[in-house]
Parts: C-alpha cells; structure tokens; sequence
C-alpha cells in the first residue's frame, strides 16, 4: 500500500481492494488532478476517506474546504456535494476511500469528521 511507485498520469488510478454488500475500498492515486468545479460528486451512500501520503484538497457543501495531509480524514455523508480542489503535483496523494451504505449513528460524530471512539458503537 504505501511502498509502491505510481506513475505521474492526466487519470487517477483506482483500485478496488474490497468489495462486499454494503461496502467497497479503494485505494486513489491522484497525481495532481481535481474535480470540476461544476461537477461535484453527488453519491447515494456514504464515503470516509483517509489521505496516506501526499497533500490534497478537498470541498464539502456546508464545510466549505480543507486541506488534507496524511493521516487525515473525513466522512462525506451521502447526497452531500463533495469535490477534490487540487491534490499535489510532482508525486502520488494516496488515499484509502471506504464507500458504504448505512452510519452507526453517534452524537460523536460532528462537522463531517469522525473520531475513533464513534467506531466503537
């Protein structure tokens, strides 16, 4: 996952690590690609995203944007607006993209941002 070299291409490369109902993993490697400013995701379930390495942007309607940095990450509820601003040019942002369809629910769980113990319900 994090000793492999990944060529400077115009796509992300995506790779599905796991899928089973109600769950998929990814691991995206962008290499300075964006999301179009007036094509953001608009995806029907939800999505936590963890950054690995790199540094990268990221938009989501009703947070406005951030900037991620490894180990940083950031669930995206589903139907929220979401796009990446920028990742880094000159070398790999490497996320680990979890996609699934139903949240424990927690009232430890504000601004988008999950904290461990909201794992544990």
């Amino acid at each position: 996952m994090f000793s492999m070299t990944f060529p400077l291409t115009h796509e992300e490369i995506v790779t599905e690590l796991l899928s089973r109902k109600g769950v998929r993993i990814e691991r995206i490697v962008s290499t300075g690609q964006s999301t179009p400013a007036d094509k953001p995701y608009n995806q029907n379930h939800d999505e936590w995203v963890l950054v690995l390495t790199g540094l990268a942007g990221l938009w989501i309607e009703g947070q406005g944007k951030r900037d991620l940095r490894p180990g940083d990450h950031v669930l995206i509820p589903a139907h929220r607006l979401h796009r990446v601003t920028w990742t880094m040019n000159g070398g790999p942002t490497v996320w680990l993209a979890v996609h699934f369809c139903e949240l424990v629910k927690s009232s430890r769980i504000t601004a988008g941002i999950v904290t461990p113990s909201a794992w544990r319900r």
